[in-house]
């Protein structure tokens, strides 16, 4: 997986919303002129009053400052209104990114990662919220009048653009020596508060064992471990941040004393009368309160640079790939054939499929078995198109897998794993995932698999809330619930994975008849230790003889 650097990451941002940020630079640009006409009329104002007149053009010109003043408040409302639609958009995108790549992940990278741990990376976008305003309006800001500041001064005396010249070269160096240095400390400490949210979410999750053996205190132990690495890496960004600050204050003391002691040396040397003196001297104030809003905000510059990582790592991992178009157009059950696949899990030497060769005739009702480790889980999830074989060729009704368009392809599958996939929603909507299901369909369902006798103790029947995972249902009710939503829309092939090992002998057999009865209009591949499958099985399919 190739990453890509945070600062890239900060201009894709940008480019995402380049009308915005125009308008916004816009404002700042009018902003810090406007800023600095006020020295300038200011500079007048002493003039008139040196003179001892108070005319209409010494009305005019207060008039003129106190209208400037109110024109850069109205450009930073009109700034923060444009900054707000940006905030409120870039938490829109973030979430239905979320959303669309989660699910699409592929499996083999899910394999190296806790998936709800992915989730956690969500918040940092409410890092860039914060952070983005500071960046885009104060930076920009102060920097704008810096510039604009020397470049009055330069008006006054070509040696002030000497002067700023070697301010720019001097902030130059100072970012460019210890700015890589504080996103790296930055992003090392980030990555120790996500390892310790997942610790504190593994705790929440097995809270039963904890509670049970009270007597260890093996999670306090982990959590020190990983609080010790977090303030370690921590104490390191804080160096880098005060090494800066110090750096500063030595670029400010640098500056307030350059045009500090080059003003005077010009009023002394009569190049510079004292209104320009004191108008001066309002630019130096402002060019150094720019300079100490910008060391205030090198911090948030790190923030948001190291959420932009914690975000890309969720947007590296590579999704599945769906480049065909084919759909299955037959009506009834499919066919299965595998022509020497093999299939390894990422840096394993031992294939967990090693040319493995089969097929399966459309409506055949298998039952596949073999040892422990033969593969029988990851076959499932090869045919069911999760995991993709590295060599070999596997067809559904004689069309290569490949071709098929994945979406289409889902939809004409079951999949059945002993896995919790109870979410946090209704009955109705684990069950339809919001698929349209006819009411009929939908009680004759709920018959077949006696669930209605469960519905009549629920406060709202169906409609009924469940917990996430289904904490407070009987298993037997989840894997009921698992079969419901795999056969509602009758699926051409059904792949399942003990998918009845809760439920009672005689309600378990009863289902296994329906699912397995010649009559059904799906192929089925079972994995399961109970005998009634193989009795009611048309054959066997054994990993370990092939």
């Amino acid at each position: 997986m190739t990453r890509t650097p945070p600062v890239k990451r900060f201009w894709s941002l940008l480019s995402q919303y380049r009308s915005e940020l125009r308008t916004i630079y816009i404002f700042a640009i009018l902003n810090g002129v406007v800023n600095l006409t006020l020295p300038l009329g200011i500079q007048a104002i002493i003039n008139f009053i040196q003179a001892g007149e108070a005319t209409t053009s010494w009305l005019f010109l207060v008039s003129v400052v106190l209208g400037g003043i109110a024109i850069t408040g109205v450009l930073q409302v009109l700034q923060l209104r444009i900054l707000e639609n940006v905030q409120q958009n870039l938490f829109a995108r973030s979430a239905f990114e979320f959303a669309y790549r989660l699910p699409k992940i592929s499996y083999v990278q899910l394999d190296k990662v806790h998936a709800p741990e992915l989730a956690n990376r969500f918040f940092d976008t409410l890092t860039i919220q914060k952070g983005l305003p500071k960046i885009v309006i104060d930076f920009s800001l102060a920097a704008f009048q810096i510039v604009f500041g020397m470049l009055v001064l330069a008006i006054y005396s070509p040696y002030f653009i000497i002067l700023a010249i070697s301010l720019v070269l001097i902030l130059y160096v100072i970012f460019a020596v210890t700015g890589p240095k504080g996103l790296e400390t930055s992003i090392k400490e980030s990555k120790y508060k996500y390892r310790l949210v997942h610790w504190l979410e593994e705790i929440a999750r097995n809270t039963r064992t904890f509670k049970l053996n009270s007597g260890s205190d093996l999670h306090l132990r982990e959590t020190d471990t990983i609080v010790k690495g977090y303030l370690k890496n921590r104490e390191s960004h804080f160096q880098v941040i005060l090494n800066q600050y110090r750096l500063f204050i030595g670029f400010k003391v640098f500056i307030a004393a350059g045009l500090l002691f080059l003003g005077g040396y010009l009023v002394f040397a009569q190049e510079m009368n004292i209104g320009q003196f004191v108008a001066s001297e309002i630019i130096i104030i402002l060019i150094i309160a720019s300079v100490e809003k910008i060391m205030r905000i090198i911090d948030t510059i790190y923030d948001v640079l190291t959420a932009l990582d914690k975000i890309g790592y969720v947007t590296d991992l590579e999704l599945d790939t769906d480049a065909g178009k084919a759909a299955v157009e037959a009506s009834g059950p499919i066919s299965l054939r595998a022509a020497e696949i093999e299939f390894a899990f990422p840096g394993d030497r031992r294939n967990v499929i090693d040319n493995l060769s089969f097929e399966i005739a459309a409506g055949e009702k298998v039952v596949l078995e073999g040892k422990s480790g033969s593969g029988k889980t990851v076959l499932l999830q090869i045919l069911a198109g999760i995991y993709q074989i590295q060599d070999g060729e596997f067809y559904v009704n004689g069309t290569p897998l490949t071709t098929y368009n994945r979406e289409m392809l889902y939809q004409e599958i079951g999949v059945a794993y002993p896995t919790n996939q109870i979410f946090e929603s209704t009955l109705r909507e684990n069950i339809t995932l919001g698929r349209e299901i006819t009411s009929a369909r939908l009680t004759e369902v709920l018959s077949l698999l006696q669930l209605n006798d469960y519905l009549e103790h629920q406060p709202e029947g169906l409609d009924s809330y469940v917990d996430s995972g289904g904490r407070r249902l009987p298993r037997a009710v989840i894997q009921k619930i698992m079969i419901a939503r795999i056969i509602i829309t009758e699926p051409k092939l059904l792949l399942l994975e003990d998918p009845l090992i809760f439920v009672g002998e005689t309600e378990s057999n009863r289902i296994i008849d329906y699912l397995m009865s010649p009559e059904r209009p799906w192929t089925v591949l079972v994995v399961s230790h109970d005998p009634y499958w193989k009795e009611r099985s048309s054959r066997i399919f054994n990993l370990d003889s092939y």
